[in-house]
């Protein structure tokens, strides 16, 4: 432990050889972190810029990229004055804030991905009621409560955390995650019952929510036509495979932190930096290929529609 003026610092001691990878880490993180903004910012605005995308789904779309960019600046900014600092450090405060933004917009991704499942059973199985259903009301009250709830829920589990002692000063990850719960001097029975809350409400309710709801929609669609099929199957692929990708990642996350003491410190960093990654670029690269008014008006600005 480091105190300078009372403020605790905790060492992240994730990095392997450091010293010697110093600049391939910051350079790899660097460009990642690029292509996420412009490659996320780029669809953004794509959606933002023309009338034709400014229908429920895409402005969901938007809303879900948007998340992606914030998920990335929470972490890579301070990851990236890490590998160049001569010690790993950040202050106890910033450190619940970190991990506090990154399982708060991590539950936005599920409601997000639940909202968008809603929209596309109200379309495709209730369409002559879609306009009445899917309002500007609605859109805004779904945006707010998709980055809300999970939110304040997650306010109460990092004030608990912020009032438990601690005993130990380091922890073996590259920002901060469940890891904070290990420094506490005695676990704690609160925190923990009421994290297993949150976990279902911002993360397995959803999802039980969404694969119902696409249940639903490919029985309808398979009972009522080959065109309402291909419609199915065309909007709601790509959010399948969004969920099925970020699902895999939350499971991933849980894994890293229980078997943390249990696998090499080599094998850790890159299970999280796959993590971190990969993650906010899947979802600029499936919008962009997979829906087709967004592949469309993407070609149209780079040009590529003339070259074909």
């Amino acid at each position: 432990m480091e105190e300078e003026s009372n403020v605790t610092y905790i060492i992240l001691d994730g990095l392997v050889e450091l010293h010697k990878y110093r600049y391939l880490y910051f350079i790899l993180v660097f460009t990642v972190y690029i292509l996420v903004i412009c490659s996320n910012s780029t669809i953004v605005y794509l959606i933002w810029n023309h009338q034709d995308l400014h229908e429920p789904m895409y402005i969901f779309i938007a809303a879900l990229l948007l998340n992606s960019v914030l998920f990335s600046t929470n972490i890579y900014p301070k990851l990236l004055i890490n590998f160049l600092s001569e010690k790993q450090i950040i202050s106890y405060e910033a450190c619940l804030v970190q991990y506090f933004m990154f399982y708060a917009l991590g539950g936005s991704e599920f409601s997000l991905l639940a909202a968008m499942a809603y929209d596309r059973y109200v379309s495709i199985c209730k369409p002559l009621q879609y306009p009445t259903i899917m309002t500007k009301t609605t859109i805004i009250i779904l945006l707010a409560l998709s980055w809300l709830l999970p939110a304040c829920q997650l306010v109460g589990l990092a004030t608990l955390s912020s009032n438990q002692k601690l005993c130990s000063f380091t922890l073996k990850v590259i920002f901060c995650n469940n890891s904070i719960y290990k420094l506490f001097c005695v676990p704690s029975r609160a925190i923990t019952v009421y994290g297993v809350f949150i976990l279902l409400n911002v993360a397995y309710f959803p999802m039980l929510f969404i694969i119902s709801t696409y249940a639903k929609i490919f029985i309808i669609a398979y009972q009522t036509g080959r065109e309402v099929r291909k419609k199915a199957v065309e909007t709601c692929l790509p959010h399948l495979l969004v969920l099925i990708n970020f699902s895999l990642l939350c499971t991933y996350d849980i894994i890293v932190v229980r078997l943390e003491s249990s696998i090499p410190k080599t094998a850790h960093l890159i299970m999280t930096l796959q993590l971190i990654l990969y993650h906010p670029l899947f979802n600029p690269v499936i919008y962009g290929l997979k829906m087709k008014a967004i592949s469309k008006q993407l070609k149209q600005m780079l040009h590529l529609d003339k070259m074909n």
